[in-house]
């Protein structure tokens, strides 16, 4: 073995390093962006009903970058918003967010990009991208609204008439086109990681 192969080996881990280091980034910003599409877009309000892409980019950062780089992307999201950086929905941000009955949702995020991330490198077929999706999909449905619920009847503070199923109507809305989304981000991340071959880097 050459010297100059000695050298070019840590030149390499680095090159990866920085590739890693710049998708996360770019996957934080877009759940940035994601969580206040509609101030950018306001068409983007359909009954009432917010589009947000948090969910959507989550998921993408699983199927692109795989199980750890899409969780620490997530993750960078949450402790930007939790410094104080008005990232989070409307704007918000600082750590008393913590509290919000929805900040279970960013938490379950994390998991979920973890979790579909794993499900695709274990089987990286078209098929199991758009399931990976929408099983991430509904994970985050199911843990984010019990950790609403639970956040209004400890500690929020309810509203009246609160109840488990009043919790779950409210998320009825916008269930529907998160799982459109699903299924068009397993199709996309299918084909991007394909493009780029991020899975190198996993």
């Amino acid at each position: 073995m050459t010297t100059e192969t000695v050298q070019s080996k840590p030149k390499q881990k680095q090159k990866l390093r920085t590739v890693e280091l710049v998708y996360c980034g770019l996957f934080a910003t877009l759940m940035m962006i994601g969580a206040n599409i509609t101030s950018f877009a306001p068409f983007m309000v359909i009954g009432g009903v917010p589009i947000t892409l948090q969910a959507f980019f989550a998921i993408l950062a699983g199927l692109i970058l795989g199980s750890r780089l899409g969780a620490i992307s997530v993750t960078v999201y949450m402790l930007i918003g939790l410094a104080g950086a008005p990232v989070f929905a409307r704007f918000s941000g600082g750590f008393s967010q913590i509290l919000s009955p929805t900040f279970g949702f960013i938490v379950t995020f994390i998991l979920v990009a973890f979790l579909v991330g794993k499900m695709v490198e274990k089987r990286p077929t078209k098929t199991m991208f758009i399931t990976a999706a929408i099983i991430g999909t509904l994970v985050s449905y199911l843990l984010g609204t019990n950790w609403m619920y639970a956040a209004y009847m400890l500690w929020f503070g309810a509203p009246e008439g609160f109840s488990y199923s009043m919790a779950w109507l409210w998320m009825m809305p916008p269930l529907p086109k998160d799982l459109i989304l699903a299924i068009f981000a397993g199709i996309f991340g299918y084909r991007i990681q394909k493009v780029l071959k991020v899975g190198k880097t996993r």
